[in-house]
């Protein structure tokens, strides 16, 4: 029987509810960008909700299989970001419980949604894709509502061209038209103004009644003469008209037939099918086309050849003076041969474009059902690629909530979208075979996350954030202050006799090393790459504070625990050669762009120690005196 832990129930809750708001989130934003995409094609129409609403109904179904794994990736990230946050990871490891057993879970859930993933996309894809695209192209060829704007040329409506300079909203009354009509053609074009006019739809919503009223219409008549410079025009006043303008304002749905040959609107099977169809088709165009060739090359090179010269079949053009046959023939005979020449050059190049359009039409759309079924296993493999990179990177940062993961996994989705795209147009375009680019993004993501795993499972510093930052600090002379506060439980407090003497001997140290280095001064490249690399005095200063510190801490004067904040916290070797090793530092010193800025980058801390142990000496001097004045005093 299947016994299902605490835990796992526990991680499943966590990540399931995460999951399902990051999913519609996610699905949310792909439908924003593929409505975007169309609106173009919906604005203006005077669609019917029913129509819109299934619209994007089809367009949510198509964009569930791209939405599921930007929606692990993130999900993924918030659920262990928050176990490492709240430092629910480390009690788990702390039990004996590794990263594997605890992403087994997850990893069954994941397994499930790759199935969900590729179901949509074999099964419910194809049929959403067929209503959509029918939907979306009946929605471009429906006309557009018909809205007439002001003091604007309006040519939504076909074969004509209305400007209107105002109009009266409530009564539907146009003024001061102008219509010109295309209809019959640019040469026949007809000019229409009116003082004021009306437009209405027909019952059938097929056709425009125009009513116009107290204007005058100029028509061209074609002429028949051709050369004849003046074409005669016809000019005619009303008081009113009336016309008919055929305006289709229905929203009729086309056949879907016209997808039956597109490869998003099958399935693997029948994606199976057309390929192997469309393979013996493209091997057996090219063997035609082959043999096709051969027959005519043979046939034109017998037919360019004399009669009664068999022997020349076998001759090689550059054994002739080409250009002395050519010469020898009368005017005639070579004005005929020329143009037989030309004229079957000009036949064999098109019948050759038009044997190359028909073979890469058809590879193009070899290479394009190929792809959609490759594309069918991968789509559904990278929810369980984005977990193992999403899981180990949210253990990784331990940040929880919708900031630094959410920009990761944006990160990382934008660089999938980026290779995956140019794996499938170098797929697409025959640059690369169809699996080679379509597994392209799964073969580089997927070590990554084996990578990632691997090391988080092991707790791995080389991918601890925070060592990153350690190192930056240190490297850019970044430190913290120092914040002493007052303890709850002390135990032992400061002995105030001794310590004005230990701080007196502190500040006779820093004054006999600051006097004996001078620390304001650039120091010798060539001794400071070559020279020694400890600094044993400011070492021994550095402990010594530290430890004062340390015991003045305990101490419950709010004077006292104010100047210690004062201290500052020193970077004993920060202005010494960067490197432990000596041939690494020496190797620095030759190469002078690195040598350069890392001389002046000590150089830099060497004054900034200058100014710690200034601030070292007035600080004791000002603790001396608190104690003298205020804690001695007073006991």
């Amino acid at each position: 029987m299947l016994h299902i832990k605490k835990l796992d129930i526990f991680i499943l809750k966590s990540f399931c509810l995460l999951f399902a708001g990051t999913f519609f989130i996610c699905l949310f934003i792909f439908e924003m960008q593929f409505l975007w995409r169309y609106v173009d094609d919906l604005v203006g129409k005077g669609l019917t909700v029913d129509v819109l609403a299934q619209f994007f109904f089809y367009a949510s179904l198509t964009l569930v299989p791209a939405s599921l794994p930007l929606a692990v990736l993130l999900a993924s990230l918030i659920t262990f970001g928050n176990f490492g946050e709240r430092f629910e990871l480390i009690a788990m490891k702390a039990a004996g419980i590794s990263l594997m057993q605890i992403m087994r879970p997850l990893v069954v859930l994941l397994v499930l949604v790759c199935c969900m993933s590729f179901y949509f996309q074999n099964v419910i894809g194809p049929k959403a894709q067929t209503k959509l695209w029918t939907l979306l192209i009946s929605m471009r060829q429906k006309s557009p509502e018909l809205d007439i704007p002001e003091k604007a040329f309006y040519d939504q409506i076909e074969g004509y061209n209305l400007y209107v300079e105002s109009k009266d909203r409530e009564t539907g009354m146009l003024y001061n038209v102008m219509i010109y009509n295309f209809a019959n053609g640019f040469d026949n074009a007809q000019i229409i103004r009116a003082d004021s006019g009306k437009l209405e739809m027909t019952e059938d919503k097929q056709h425009l009644y125009l009513h116009l009223y107290s204007g005058e219409q100029f028509e061209n008549l074609q002429s028949q003469n051709m050369k004849q410079q003046n074409v005669p025009y016809r000019r005619e006043a009303f008081s009113m008209k009336h016309a008919l303008i055929e305006f289709n304002a229905n929203f009729n749905m086309i056949d879907e037939g016209f997808m039956t040959n597109q490869s998003n609107s099958k399935d693997m099977a029948l994606l199976q099918a057309s390929i192997d169809s469309m393979t013996v088709l493209v091997d057996s165009l090219g063997a035609l086309n082959f043999q096709n060739n051969v027959k005519t090359n043979f046939r034109i090179h017998q037919e360019t050849q004399p009669k009664d010269s068999i022997k020349l079949l076998e001759a090689n053009v550059s054994d002739y003076n080409v250009d002395s046959i050519i010469n020898a023939m009368s005017p005639t005979e070579r004005q005929r041969q020329l143009t037989t020449m030309l004229n079957s050059a000009n036949n064999q190049q098109s019948d050759w474009n038009m044997k190359t359009l028909n073979i890469s039409q058809t590879g193009y759309s070899l290479r394009r059902h190929m792809t959609a079924w490759h594309e069918k296993i991968t789509l559904s493999l990278a929810c369980l690629v984005f977990f193992f990179i999403g899981a180990p990177l949210g253990g990784i940062i331990r940040k929880g909530g919708l900031g630094m993961p959410v920009v990761i996994s944006v990160l990382i989705f934008i660089f999938y979208y980026i290779v995956n795209n140019t794996g499938y147009k170098l797929a697409r375009d025959g640059n690369w075979l169809a699996w080679e680019g379509m597994w392209l993004s799964t073969a580089i993501l997927a070590p990554i996350g084996a990578y990632l795993t691997y090391k988080s499972n092991n707790d791995s510093v080389a991918l601890n954030i925070d060592t990153y930052k350690e190192f930056f600090k240190r490297f850019l002379g970044m430190r913290a202050e120092r914040n002493i506060t007052r303890k709850e439980v002390i135990i032992l407090d400061p002995d105030y006799q001794t310590l004005p003497h230990a701080l007196q001997d502190l500040t006779d140290k820093v004054l006999a090393y600051t006097g004996k280095h001078n620390l304001r001064r650039p120091s010798n490249y060539m001794k400071f790459w070559m020279g020694g690399q400890q600094d044993i005095e400011i070492d021994f200063i550095y402990e010594q504070l530290e430890t004062l510190i340390m015991d003045m801490a305990n101490s419950r004067n709010n004077y006292l625990l104010l100047a210690l904040n004062n201290y500052p916290v020193m970077s004993p070797h920060a202005h010494l050669r960067p490197f432990k090793k000596k041939w690494l530092n020496m190797v620095c010193g030759i190469v002078l762009p690195v040598g350069l800025f890392l001389f002046f980058r000590s150089w830099s801390f060497r004054v900034r120690l200058a100014n710690d142990l200034a601030q070292v000496v007035k600080t004791n001097q000002e603790i001396i005196t608190i104690i003298n004045t205020r804690i001695l005093t007073e006991n």
